[in-house]
């Protein structure tokens, strides 16, 4: 199948009281689990990549043309849509786009609302020209996730109005307002700001994103949900999880050499998480419909 944009599976996730995966991409492994497990779940599926792993990866068109030629060689037949996360220019979501990426979030949150807007409506004019989705975040999500770093100092909460000038303004096609979640792994109990979440559903009626999906607990995944949230992103988990079943293996055969030996069972592990997630978030059996 054909990568797609987010917009019609976020707004059937909305409408169904369920949400889709966004799962990034770290590596040549995390790509195939990510793809194979929503193959088996037959579920809508979020690829993920971040800008710091741009040239880790070797580049936007070596990325996009690795997730195309790896659809075609599992025969991926699930709504699969190619997402730059945190893309902190006009510029370099310009350049996913032309690479192939059918979806873009700038994320101009750390600037003056008005300057959010105005980049913000910018990137989305360009991409829905050529169909590609676009979200975009207000306040600040605090914590650490590869080089995106955020001091809780700078933490700031979506304020239900300037997400409603911002939906307004720009057209976006969903929203990552700021209530409480953390990039990378958590340090006590997360204080999630439910109400106001439900309250942006309401005033703007988009689909909401949930960054720092990983470590939550199952019934705050749950109610996020019910209060709007159809996107949800998911990277360190998975990273935990390809990182303590290399280095159990490594430990228990020191004289390993051959990458395979370590990497296939990562990646069955990435794939384990995945389908976990996949079902907790309810998108499960939902790769239906028609989607562009």
């Amino acid at each position: 199948m054909a990568l797609v944009s987010m917009k019609d599976m976020l707004g059937q996730a909305l409408a169904g009281g369920y949400a889709v995966g966004q799962f990034n991409l770290n590596n040549l492994e995390f790509t195939q689990a990510i793809l194979q497990a929503a193959q088996v779940e037959q579920a809508p599926v979020i690829l993920g990549v971040s800008e710091a792993y741009i040239p880790y990866m070797g580049g936007l068109p070596c990325i996009a043309g690795m997730v195309k030629a790896l659809i075609a060689h599992y025969g991926i037949t699930v709504p699969v849509a190619l997402h730059l996360d945190h893309g902190s220019s006009y510029d370099v979501c310009i350049q996913a786009i032309h690479a192939g990426f059918t979806s873009v979030m700038i994320d101009a949150s750390h600037h003056t609302l008005a300057h959010n807007i105005e980049v913000t409506r910018q990137v989305t004019q360009a991409a829905h020209v050529l169909g590609v989705s676009v979200e975009s975040e207000l306040g600040r999500i605090t914590g650490r996730e590869d080089d995106l770093v955020v001091d809780e100092a700078e933490g700031m909460y979506a304020v239900a109005e300037d997400c409603v000038q911002l939906v307004r303004e720009t057209g976006i096609d969903c929203l990552a307002p700021a209530l409480g979640s953390v990039h990378g792994p958590y340090r006590g109990q997360p204080k999630l700001g439910f109400d106001r979440m439900a309250e942006i559903r309401d005033l703007t009626g988009l689909p909401l994103v949930l960054h720092g999906g990983s470590g939550l607990p199952d019934d705050e995944i749950r109610q996020a949900i019910a209060c709007g949230t159809a996107k949800i992103n998911v990277n360190t988990d998975n990273q935990m999880a390809c990182t303590a079943t290399i280095r159990n293996y490594l430990n228990e055969h020191p004289d390993a050499y051959d990458p395979r030996n370590y990497l296939i069972p990562a990646r069955e592990a990435i794939m384990a998480a995945v389908r976990a997630k996949i079902q907790l978030f309810g998108s499960a059996g939902k790769a239906g419909g028609n989607l562009r």
